[in-house]
């Protein structure tokens, strides 16, 4: 049976004969209230995403990729229409698919990205940082960089 907004309960979202309501009806009631306030939050999600993604392309800071993939994410949880449009787009989709099915980043995008996080790096030194930043930039640049090492590589 289902309840409003088509979220599957077995009570049917609805009181009982004596106007009782379980614990069922009031979880389906909470689910299904707040559904259309969540979709357009995932939807504004993904809208910011594809927006950042966007700049991304012209701003060699800002990584475009993962700001695709967080788009599909969100989009997947508030519009199938927009998520299969960035899944078949000819340039974002082939790194989406790869990643959704296999975790992998292509082996030109990864080094890439090493060679970003590194030139990140060394402009840090050059202005001469104070070696606090440095310390946590390195760590945090070195913790993306095992990550995208131990993805595997895309076909």
């Amino acid at each position: 049976m289902r309840c409003r907004g088509g979220v599957s309960a077995s009570c049917g979202g609805r009181p009982s004969a004596l106007g009782l309501w379980s614990a069922c009806a009031i979880s389906c009631v909470m689910r299904t209230a707040h559904r259309p306030l969540t979709r357009r939050l995932w939807t504004l999600l993904g809208a910011v995403s594809v927006a950042l993604g966007l700049i991304g392309l012209a701003l060699p800071i800002l990584p475009t990729t993962p700001f695709m993939i967080l788009a599909a994410f969100a989009f997947s949880k508030s519009s199938p229409r927009l998520e299969a449009w960035l899944l078949t787009h000819p340039r974002f989709g082939p790194a989406i698919r790869n990643w959704r099915e296999t975790g992998a980043i292509h082996r030109s995008h990864k080094r890439l990205a090493l060679a970003m996080m590194a030139a990140a790096f060394g402009l840090s030194v050059i202005l001469a940082l104070p070696a606090h930043v440095l310390a946590i930039q390195l760590v945090c640049l070195g913790g993306a960089a095992l990550f995208i090492l131990t993805r595997p590589d895309a076909p």
